[in-house]
């Protein structure tokens, strides 16, 4: 049977201040009338299931996750003892879902990310299930680079696979994470990278082979996790297992050292929204070229994101800034310096007396 796993543990630091450790992004509503994470469960359900959609988070997020998605069946939380990486908590739920169904196939989803066309996205991961319930393979889903991204994964296609698929699909040759601008550039003139959604299908049995493989103290925890499971000592025995755990990503853990890595190149538009300057695709501009949320007066002011709530904000001859202003804290940043939130995270983060805006 088919299962969606939505991941929901990030903090979303790149969209900092409105996305807090406490509330962070997949929960806010950046475009339209629906958080993040209520369009992420939406638009699976489409395909999956309600009772065969998990969410895997952490207690901090358990209530809002119960508030935003009432139509979440309660057992299909799967909670943390702590975040140790996406390689960690893939594997955690995937030996979760074989223990009710040892023929599970699971889709792996981010709560955060836009995506539109729908129907296409349904027939993307439509043919996914079809690869995967029939072949011993992990399967990522690619976007066709648009710009030069440096805070996207790229992946590299190797060769088209046999069949009729009307979904171009080719093995993966390599992953490429974050590169720098020029390196962006190459890949984008090359015309054989493409972006990595973080948008996974798989087998849960032969994703846990592949652990065994490739993460192989992993595969010993998660097998201990999962002869504790309906034991007594089930709460106590998963979070030992945390605590052994070293995190890693799914990437770097299992996708870049295995040799059945597949991408399927889809045709719907995805956006990860993971900084300020992301907010330009989506918001207007004045005949200054500002971009504009809340209320904003200005003098000679030109190409500035600008995201308010209550109060005015006002400003004369500034340039390519993003401000972002919520009750207790305002940012000020240069455009191309947006990336640098999550440095400025890490020093708050020093400061006792700044650790209640994280």
């Amino acid at each position: 049977m088919n299962y969606a796993l939505i991941m929901c543990g990030g903090s979303g630091s790149r969209f900092w201040p409105k996305s807090r450790k406490a509330y962070p992004k997949q929960f806010l509503k950046p475009l339209g009338p629906h958080t993040m994470i209520q369009s992420t469960f939406s638009r699976i359900s489409n395909l999956i299931p309600v009772e065969n959609i998990y969410v895997v988070t952490n207690n901090n997020y358990v209530d809002i996750i119960r508030q935003q998605l009432p139509d979440l069946i309660e057992d299909n939380i799967i909670l943390e003892p702590m975040q140790k990486e996406t390689a960690t908590c893939i594997g955690y739920s995937a030996v979760k879902l074989l223990k009710k169904d040892p023929e599970a196939v699971m889709i792996v989803l981010p709560s955060d990310h836009h995506i539109e066309d729908e129907k296409e996205f349904i027939s993307t991961l439509q043919q996914a299930l079809l690869i995967a319930e029939n072949n011993k393979a992990l399967i990522t889903i690619g976007v066709k680079p648009t710009r030069p991204e440096t805070a996207y994964g790229y992946i590299q296609v190797g060769k088209k696979i046999d069949g009729h698929w009307p979904i171009d699909t080719h093995k993966v040759k390599r992953f490429t994470e974050k590169p720098n601008k020029e390196k962006a550039i190459e890949f984008i003139k090359d015309g054989r990278y493409l972006w990595n959604s973080g948008i996974f299908i798989w087998k849960a049995s032969y994703l846990l082979k592949q652990y065994k493989k490739h993460l192989p103290d992993m595969y010993e925890s998660m097998k201990r996790i999962r002869d504790g499971l309906g034991t007594d000592e089930e709460e106590s025995i998963i979070e030992g297992e945390y605590r052994k755990i070293e995190g890693i990503s799914i990437d770097y853990g299992v996708l870049e050292k295995s040799k059945d890595v597949y991408v399927i190149k889809c045709n719907f538009k995805w956006d990860d929204i993971g900084n300020w300057t992301a907010m330009e695709r989506y918001m207007e501009k004045d005949e200054w070229g500002n971009q504009v949320k809340g209320k904003f007066i200005h003098m000679d002011s030109r190409d500035c994101i600008i995201c308010g709530e209550n109060r005015l904000i006002a400003a004369i001859g500034v340039n390519d800034l993003i401000v972002v202003d919520t009750e207790d804290v305002l940012l000020l940043c240069r455009r191309e310096r947006d990336q640098d939130i999550k440095e400025l995270l890490n020093r708050l983060s020093e400061h006792v007396e700044f650790k209640e805006f994280i």
